[in-house]
């Protein structure tokens, strides 16, 4: 297999004095979907956060198409192509839905992201393009949340639990649109608790306990792991 174009190598973060990440290690390659499970308070968040420059990592190294990042802030990581749909959406509230899609966006090239390419995949939020953030529902501050991520024409997309506390037709429509998202060649780091959902989507998975990898493979492998599932998942 090529490169990775995502590397994290022997990572150590935490907040202040409390470490969270042991020597964490993982790869995502051009076009892959790759998922981070386990159960809460495990060190999921805290590893997008590592990779996404807002926690500063103590030891180990980060590197994004060859090049290192870990040092970089956050908004210079953004801008060399990855883009995050963040857990609790983060919406702009006050606003407008076409302000919120704009408002970060990149120049798209032919075949990148735009705003009408964004609408096809959340027809809803065609017919709310004047509306606050703050006046949409759950689902479609959702939809709103990863339409702004795709907008910033990322080489990653990262999801972290996009599909937290939706409606079960809301959710349904996700994961429809992030297998479309990976039908594009785009690589995707989901962290979701849908166990099923992500074994469907995913290419491979990588579960954490206490800041740790204690397993990593394929979905055909975790599908047929009752023991992993139970232990570490929950499920």
């Amino acid at each position: 297999m090529s490169s990775a174009l995502l590397s994290v190598n022997g990572l150590d973060a935490g907040y202040g004095e409390s470490r969270v990440l042991f020597g964490l290690s993982l790869d995502i390659h051009e076009g892959e979907v790759v998922t981070l499970l386990g159960r809460n308070g495990m060190g999921k968040t805290t590893t997008i956060h590592s990779i996404i420059g807002i926690v500063t990592p103590t030891a180990g190294d980060i590197r994004f198409a060859g090049a290192a990042v870990e040092r970089l802030p956050a908004y210079a990581i953004a801008r060399r192509g990855i883009g995050l749909v963040p857990e609790g959406r983060q919406i702009f509230p006050n606003l407008s839905v076409r302000e919120n899609l704009v408002a970060t966006a990149t120049r798209t090239t032919s075949n990148g992201w735009d705003v009408e390419r964004v609408l096809k995949l959340f027809p809803p939020l065609r017919e709310r393009m004047s509306s606050w953030g703050n006046l949409l529902s759950g689902g479609e501050q959702q939809m709103l949340a990863i339409g702004r991520a795709l907008l910033t024409n990322p080489r990653l997309l990262i999801l972290d639990e996009a599909t937290e506390g939706l409606a079960p037709l809301v959710r349904a429509h996700i994961w429809n649109v992030i297998a479309e998202i990976k039908a594009t060649g785009m690589s995707i780091l989901i962290v979701d608790k849908n166990v099923e959902a992500l074994t469907r989507i995913a290419d491979r998975h990588y579960v954490l306990e206490r800041g740790r990898v204690v397993w990593s493979g394929t979905s055909a492998a975790l599908a047929a792991d009752g023991e992993i599932k139970t232990r570490y998942l929950g499920v």
